[in-house]
């Protein structure tokens, strides 16, 4: 085989310049370990992974945190060596088409609170993949969702609501 023909052999099998491999596994990873990190109740580790104006919505109405205030709530958590542990079982990942804006969905697997759905935006910063946002939800199957919405309404007309686990967050301001 002639040398001219064996570099364009090469080059044929070789991947085009400026094709960047598929940055999906690396996001996965991200949030696999952003997960593992509140397990380990590894606070710094765990907030590490949002960017500086990072928002964090929580099951609660009331529970819309940024990355700061999330982070001063759940400082005693983490300080006792127990924080939560969510596990993904399943994940879809989008990204934008310059690849500089990933958003996903999530199911996952609570010990304490059941089945759960996480969604969210990573964005692409110089040190790699950081959570801009991320929304915790609890999917309520159809059929239930009368009952559950009748319950919220009785919640919400109380004088006082009874306190949530959480106080609510900075900026929250009820309906009414």
């Amino acid at each position: 085989m002639s040398t001219a023909a064996l570099l364009c052999l090469v080059l044929a099998a070789s991947p085009a310049a400026g094709n960047a491999a598929d940055p999906r596994p690396a996001i996965a990873a991200v949030l696999d370990d952003w997960h593992k990190a509140a397990a380990e109740a590894d606070e710094a580790r765990y907030f590490g992974h949002f960017t500086a104006d990072g928002v964090f919505l929580g099951t609660d109405a009331t529970e819309r945190w940024t990355r700061d205030a999330f982070r001063a709530w759940a400082r005693p958590f983490f300080a006792r060596g127990k924080a939560w542990s969510f596990r993904s079982v399943s994940r879809n990942i989008a990204l934008s088409r310059d690849g500089t804006v990933a958003w996903f969905d999530e199911a996952l697997d609570t010990p304490n609170m059941g089945p759960c759905r996480g969604s969210g935006v990573l964005v692409k910063e110089a040190g790699g993949w950081k959570i801009a946002q991320y929304n915790l939800s609890v999917p309520i199957p159809n059929a239930l969702m009368p009952e559950f919405k009748g319950r919220i309404e009785a919640w919400l007309k109380q004088p006082t609501p009874p306190p949530t686990q959480a106080p609510p967050a900075p900026g929250y301001k009820p309906k009414g």
